[in-house]
């Protein structure tokens, strides 16, 4: 399994992208059908189909030829249906009404947009909680007990013969009570030998390394030895226990998400650290090259962040929908229909813009 998903390389980006559309899509597509909307279309990806069918209840299912993406069309998505050219053609009967979206009840409205996000976190928390209960939640493990998880190959500690499980005692006389402590003294020691005593398996040792010099984000200089923290215990949960953790991690990771996102936009963060389609492609790849679980977890993590970029409030966005029915309920009737377009059309522009920008971003950032 580990070999298969590092095999297909970028192909794996598009199968976990079309997997969490899909259960986003999913998510409005149900909760659709139990306010008894007809759902017209289904759809995975944009443009030309390229393969579908249609189920017993009129839906077309299908899959479009540009994977970046999906739709659900649920009839009646304006209460007057349109001619070509825009103006009003007819008024939908009765029984039309009693399957059209604008015609439900303003909660059920905000309930179908709203469960495309909420089926994002739901996933997270299901494959979280399968994680934890299956295979085990991670456990960090002792530095000062358990020593160095891996040395890296080709690294400064490679060289100078650093072993895993080595446990380093101090670095120039200096005492190390945890990793932290290591990390520090080899980014500030601009990159001169350091004499490194080893405990290794009873025996003691001593071993000069210098470290190697790299640069950050900013360009900056920083020096790595190119070794690891040790390697976490995994400890399965009961079944009860797993699923609260898979909730409480899902939590975590979206707040988390939301305070890197607000120190990117007060520029406290990098806006090297935003991505899009590029580095979503790099980064499929490389947990592909690790292992299945490290795809899965990757899975749960990129579906919370689905889920919140369609919770901003911009036109075009769940968010934006979510924020019209709250000014509706607010003023007791919807916003004109003109005042809703020009909206549309500037969440259009910004989402552009936005995409052009992240991955213009996204290249720079693979080019340098």
């Amino acid at each position: 399994m580990d070999g298969f998903f590092g095999s297909i390389g970028y192909f794996n980006a598009v199968i976990i992208f079309c997997a969490l559309v899909f259960i986003h899509e999913l998510g409005h597509y149900m909760v659709a059908r139990w306010c008894g909307v007809r759902i017209e279309v289904f759809s995975i990806g944009f443009w030309k189909e390229i393969y579908g069918w249609t189920d017993k209840h009129g839906t077309r299912w299908k899959i479009g030829l540009i994977p970046l993406g999906g739709y659900v069309k649920m009839f009646g998505e304006h209460s007057i249906e349109t001619a070509p050219d825009g103006t009003p053609d007819r008024v939908m009967s009765s029984e039309e009404r009693a399957v059209s979206f604008s015609h439900k009840t303003l909660g059920q409205r905000a309930a179908i947009v709203a469960a495309g996000p909420a089926a994002n976190f739901l996933f997270a928390a299901v494959v979280l909680a399968l994680l934890f209960g299956g295979i085990g939640r991670p456990q960090d493990r002792p530095f000062a007990e358990y020593g160095i998880g891996e040395v890296r190959e080709g690294s400064a500690a490679h060289a100078a013969g650093l072993k895993a499980s080595d446990r380093i005692l101090s670095v120039d006389g200096t005492a190390l009570s945890n990793f932290e402590d290591l990390r520090q003294a080899v980014l500030g020691s601009d990159g001169r030998e350091l004499l490194l005593a080893i405990d290794r398996a009873g025996a003691r040792l001593d071993i000069a390394v210098a470290p190697d010099r790299a640069e950050n984000a900013a360009g900056e200089p920083i020096y790595l030895l190119g070794v690891t923290r040790p390697l976490p215990e995994y400890v399965r949960e009961a079944p009860h226990t797993a699923l609260i953790s898979g909730v409480v991690e899902t939590g975590r990771m979206t707040w988390m998400t939301l305070s890197a996102v607000g120190e990117i936009i007060s520029g406290s963060r990098s806006v090297d650290e935003m991505g899009g389609p590029v580095k979503i492609v790099q980064m499929s790849k490389e947990v592909g090259q690790i292992g299945w679980v490290s795809v899965i977890t990757f899975m749960a993590i990129l579906s919370i962040n689905l889920g919140l970029l369609n919770l901003f409030p911009i036109p075009m966005l769940d968010g934006g929908h979510l924020l019209f029915y709250g000014i509706e309920a607010v003023r007791g009737r919807p916003l004109g229909e003109r005042a809703q377009e020009y909206l549309m059309r500037f969440g259009l522009a910004l989402l552009l813009m936005l995409m052009v920008f992240i991955t213009v971003n996204d290249v720079l950032g693979v080019v340098t």
